[in-house]
C-alpha cells in the first residue's frame, strides 16, 4: 500500500527530528572522582586561553552553572559504603566523602557536560562510577583478563582474593544497566518513544597500576620491553568487554592517558603513559578508540611551586628524623626551633606571590593533578571533542 505524500513526509520529519537521550559513561579511579575544589574555578580565568570556559562553568551570578539538559547519576563510595547521587549536572559532582552529597569539588565529568550540552540537541544523561586508589590488573579487572594471578605474597597475607577481582568492573556495569533500566528517575526529561542511544566511554585511572612493582616488576638492566605491557593488554579487554556488556560493538572509547607530571615525568610515568596509550593504535580501535594524553593539561607553573612545597615537606621530615644532612643532626633543635627554621627556608623558596598562586589554583597533590580546576576542565573538554570526533558518521 502507498502513503499519501503528506502522510510519507510527516513521518519522514517525525523520523529526522527524533532525538534519543545520548548516553555517556565515564569510569576510573580518583581522577575520574575529581579532586578539583571549586574555589579554584577563579584561576581559570586567569589565564586569556581558559577565561572562556569559566564564563560556561558559572551561571550570570557567579554560582557554578547548572545544565538544563544534562543529567548524571554517579556512584561512588569508601570502603563498602557505595551509593549514588544523581541530578542535574552542576558542579559538586566530583570526590564525595558521602554518595549522595555535593562534595564540593569537580572532576572531567562538569566541562565534559557542558561541551555535549553546547554540541548536541539531544538531552544528556551521564553515569559515572569511580573510586579512589583502584586498579585495572585486580579492581576494575575486566572479564576477558582471566582469573587473577595470585602470587605466593598474596597467598601468605591472604590478599588479593580472586573471586573479588574485577569488583569493581561489575559494580560498574551493574551500575550502568541499573540507571539505564529506569531512566526517567535519574532524567525526567526521558522520553521513551525516542528512546537511547550509548554514545561514548571515557576512561581516567592509571595511578594504581603505575606504582605497583608487584605486579609489573621491573625488567632487566638494558631490556627495550615495556614493563607495563600488560596494561595495554588489559586496556585492550576492558573495552571491548564494556562493549559487549552494554551492547554496543563500536561505541566510540576515550582513554585519558595518565599526565600527572606534566613535561617532566619520571621514567616509570612516561613507561606506563605509552602502555596506556598503546591499544588506541590497534587496527581493530582504529576510529573508535582515542587517545587523550592529559599531560598537556598540567599546570606547569603550579607544579613547579608544588614541588617546592615538597622540599619543605621533606626538610620537616628530615629536621625531625634527625638527618645528619642538616641542622637538626644532633638533635638539639626543639620544635619550636624547627618550625622556625622551616619558615624561614620556605620564605627562601617560595615567594609570596608563588605562594598566593598556589592557594588560587591547587586544593590537592600531585597524583590528583594538584586539585586544579582548570586542568580537570581543559580534560573534561578535550574528552567530549574527541567522543564527539568518533560519533560522526564515517564517510
Amino acid at each position: 500500500m502507498r502513503l499519501p505524500l503528506a502522510l510519507f513526509i510527516g513521518l519522514f520529519f517525525a523520523l529526522a527530528e527524533a532525538k534519543p537521550l545520548k548516553v555517556f559513561i565515564l569510569a576510573g579511579q580518583s581522577n575520574m572522582e575529581g579532586h578539583a575544589r571549586v574555589e579554584t574555578f577563579d584561576y581559570i580565568g586567569e589565564d586569556p586561553a581558559t577565561a572562556p570556559l569559566l564564563k560556561q562553568m558559572r551561571a550570570s551570578n557567579g554560582t557554578p552553572a547548572v545544565c538544563d539538559h544534562v543529567w548524571i547519576s554517579y556512584y561512588t563510595g569508601i570502603g563498602e559504603k557505595n551509593g549514588e547521587g544523581f541530578g542535574k549536572l552542576t558542579a559538586g559532582y566530583g570526590s564525595r566523602q558521602d554518595p549522595a552529597k555535593d562534595g564540593g569539588k569537580i572532576g572531567p565529568e562538569f566541562m565534559f557536560g557542558l561541551a555535549m550540552d553546547r554540541a548536541l540537541a539531544e538531552p544528556v544523561l551521564i553515569i559515572k562510577a569511580a573510586w579512589g586508589g583502584k586498579s585495572l590488573n585486580y579492581d576494575f579487572r575486566p572479564p576477558s583478563a582471566g582469573p587473577f594471578p595470585r602470587s605466593a605474597k598474596d597467598l601468605e597475607k591472604n590478599q588479593h582474593p580472586q573471586e573479588q577481582s574485577g569488583a569493581y568492573y561489575r559494580m560498574m556495569i551493574a551500575h550502568a544497566k541499573h540507571v539505564l533500566g529506569d531512566i526517567k528517575r535519574v532524567c525526567p526529561a526521558y522520553d521513551a518513544k525516542e528512546g537511547y542511544e550509548i554514545a561514548g566511554f571515557v576512561w581516567l585511572q592509571g595511578f594504581n597500576d603505575m606504582v605497583d612493582s608487584g605486579f609489573y616488576p621491573r625488567l632487566p638492566k638494558g631490556s627495550s620491553a615495556n614493563r607495563f605491557a600488560k596494561y595495554s593488554e588489559y586496556m585492550g579487554d576492558f573495552i571491548r568487554d564494556v562493549r559487549k556488556d552494554l551492547g554496543v560493538p563500536k561505541m566510540p572509547f576515550v582513554i585519558g592517558v595518565m599526565g600527572v607530571g606534566g613535561k617532566a615525568p619520571g621514567e616509570d610515568n612516561l613507561a606506563f603513559r605509552e602502555a596506556m596509550a598503546a591499544p588506541a593504535a590497534l587496527p581493530e580501535f582504529q576510529g573508535n578508540v582515542t587517545a587523550i594524553r592529559t599531560a598537556a593539561f598540567w599546570d606547569e607553573a603550579l607544579g613547579a611551586i608544588q614541588d617546592k612545597k615538597e622540599k619543605v615537606r621533606q626538610m620537616a621530615y628530615e629536621l625531625r628524623t634527625k638527618s645528619k644532612r642538616h641542622a637538626n643532626a644532633d638533635g638539639q633543635m626543639s620544635e619550636a626551633q624547627q618550625r622556625e627554621y622551616l619558615k624561614d627556608y620556605e620564605a627562601k623558596l617560595i615567594s609570596p606571590e608563588e605562594a598566593a598562586m598556589l592557594k588560587r589554583g591547587a586544593s590537592n597533590a600531585g597524583y590528583h593533578y594538584l586539585g586544579c580546576a582548570k586542568t580537570f576542565a581543559l580534560m573534561g573538554e578535550a574528552f567530549a571533542a574527541a567522543t564527539l570526533q568518533m560519533m560522526k558518521p564515517a564517510k
